[in-house]
């Protein structure tokens, strides 16, 4: 009997370490689970080399970061203080950075790296976001051969919609998103008018096709609307990996 019960033990650990994820949380209204440990993972496609150089800036873009300075940001507690070197910014643990103007519907482009050196693994290697109005988050993660729940992988609306495809490249190179956001609008008495959408092009490869937030991302738990400004700040996530990032540039629309 004992020796039984370390096989289903093993088998149950063999199994999450495969299937990192979730069973016990509410269900979304696609039927799956939040971060469901079940969900299938999309197919992998190869996007083609990475960038040798930052790509161009369009003529009427606000330049969010050069590779020089944050002075277009700030921390939760003043001055950011990501560190600024080679052209590109690191997290590097001391929380996170938003923009000090505001946006709403907006065109953005975000260059970011996974760190080269492979550390950890599922939600633990390569983590960072990107939260239009500080809410609606664009998950960024090292999937390359990493294998996590579907909903919490790169380019996923993280908690809710996974990729349609995972387009990673190999850590250490550089990534892109583009992403064309819409934000969600109320009516006057505070009941959603019309959800926040957003499309994402991960590395030229459509991952997410106007697809319709649930509400604001959240871990673990189910998504839900409440009236808010139609404008909001650009937050990038300190998750405790250092990820890099370059080239950031946005167009209100």
């Amino acid at each position: 009997m004992r020796i039984a019960l370390i096989l289903l033990v093993n088998a149950a650990a063999l199994t999450a370490q495969h299937n990192p994820g979730y069973t016990d949380t509410p269900k979304l209204p696609s039927g799956w689970r939040v971060h469901d440990s079940e969900r299938p993972h999309p197919p992998v496609v190869d996007p083609g080399p990475a960038p040798a150089e930052p790509l161009p800036v369009p003529s009427d873009a606000i330049v969010l970061f050069d590779g020089r300075t944050l002075d277009a940001w700030e921390g939760n507690k003043g001055a950011a203080k990501w560190a600024v070197q080679d052209g590109y910014m690191e997290v590097n643990g001391t929380g996170d950075i938003h923009t000090k103007q505001e946006f709403g519907d907006c065109q953005l482009h975000v260059e970011w790296a996974s760190p080269a050196e492979v550390k950890g693994d599922s939600q633990g290697r390569g983590n960072s976001g990107i939260f239009l109005l500080g809410r609606y988050e664009v998950q960024v993660l090292d999937s390359y051969e990493n294998v996590t729940y579907a909903d919490g992988q790169a380019a996923a609306l993280y908690g809710q919609h996974p990729p349609l495809v995972n387009a990673c490249r190999a850590p250490g190179q550089w990534q892109t998103y583009d992403i064309v956001f819409r934000a969600p609008r109320f009516k006057d008495d505070g009941a959603l008018e019309s959800p926040a959408r957003v499309t994402v092009l991960h590395n030229g490869v459509l991952v997410q096709d106007a697809q319709e937030y649930w509400g604001p991302s959240a871990h673990r738990s189910l998504p839900h609307y409440e009236k808010h400004p139609s404008t909001g700040q650009l937050r990038l996530q300190d998750h405790g990996n250092p990820v890099h990032y370059r080239n950031i540039w946005i167009r209100p629309l």
